[in-house]
């Protein structure tokens, strides 16, 4: 999951925006998240916080993760960051996740003077109200994420302020999001994308999310009614929200080839359970004593079966095997 803006990995599960979100992911899959720099548990004394470090930052977790390839979420700022990781990493991402984004900040859309002016605004009414659920310019940014919401969500906000970051820093963060610049990368995002627009999200516009809909290849479009930002769990979105997100995740991913099927169509029954036991994670040895062969026999079979479904390394085959149903199930990771 990209980071968004203003995150604490240890007070989110507290946050009344935040906790239906990690329930629903993390009891269902395998949900990796961390704070931005500058953010939550992550160093707060930090000078470069621009898009590519934030990019960096995310290819850092990605890698520390270990997964071969995996779903990434992406939600308001950590969309552009999700879109740009996938573009660069195609071989690593297997679905799009995109809730309430965007490919262009302020500063990039259509009437941008205006836009950043707003901006401009909004960042300082959040400085002089930061951290204080009492003060009149803090219950407007509240309004703006969750006007549904209750005392409580303003208060579970405010919360989450002033542990995430200081004033002066989430106004760094939500500066770098005004340049942002990403249509180019999502026309060369390749895996399948569900991205979720809300259609009275004063943050987001709707037209914004449609936009990244009409630039990632392939990508379906889902309007979800609410003024949330944030949905609340209470609201009739919420329920559609997860039955689209489910049916999403449970689709096969994207391979290089199309149809998984057409890959394999040509392996004999042997070369078949070679590449079982590959999927599964068995090297050479396991693999010959699993199947009473002699390890030559079974680099033979690796070479032939590698050569008739198009890749030249065995982790290439480990991936499109995986998607395709071999080898133990994977669990889906966010």
């Amino acid at each position: 999951m990209s980071a968004s803006w203003l995150t604490h990995l240890e007070h989110q599960w507290r946050s009344l925006a935040w906790k239906p979100w990690l329930q629903y992911f993390s009891s269902k899959h395998t949900l990796v998240r961390y704070d931005s720099r500058g953010c939550g548990l992550s160093d707060r004394d930090v000078r470069d916080v621009s898009f590519e470090i934030w990019m960096r930052d995310f290819e850092a977790v990605a890698d520390a993760a270990e997964f071969d390839r995996y779903c990434v979420l992406g939600t308001c700022q950590g969309g552009p960051v999700a879109m740009e990781y996938a573009a660069r990493h195609p071989d690593r991402v297997s679905q799009l996740l995109l809730y309430a984004t965007y490919t262009r900040g302020l500063a990039r859309r259509p009437g941008r003077s205006s836009a950043v002016r707003q901006g401009q605004v909004l960042l300082d009414m959040l400085q002089l109200g930061w951290g204080d659920d009492s003060h009149a310019y803090l219950q407007v940014w509240a309004s703006l994420f969750q006007p549904g919401g209750s005392l409580e969500h303003l208060r579970s906000w405010s919360e989450q302020q002033r542990l995430s970051t200081s004033a002066e820093m989430a106004a760094k963060l939500f500066q770098t999001t005004f340049d942002v610049d990403v249509q180019q990368s999502a026309r060369r995002v390749k895996c399948p994308a569900l991205v979720v627009g809300l259609e009275h999200d004063t943050l987001v516009p709707l037209e914004e999310s449609r936009l990244v809909a009409s630039l990632i290849p392939g990508a379906r479009f889902v309007a979800l009614n609410t003024n949330n930002h944030m949905l609340l769990q209470e609201e009739p979105a919420w329920p559609r929200l997860i039955s689209e997100f489910e049916a999403f995740l449970k689709e096969p991913a994207a391979t290089e080839a199309g149809d998984p099927r057409e890959r394999f169509a040509g392996l004999t029954s042997r070369e078949r359970q070679v590449l079982e036991a590959i999927a599964r994670g068995l090297d050479n040895a396991e693999i010959a004593s699993h199947l009473h062969l002699s390890e030559k026999t079974v680099r033979n079979h690796i070479t032939r079966l590698l050569d008739k479904i198009g890749v030249e390394h065995r982790y290439q085959a480990i991936v499109i095997a995986r998607d395709a149903g071999f080898g133990q199930p994977r669990k889906t990771a966010v």
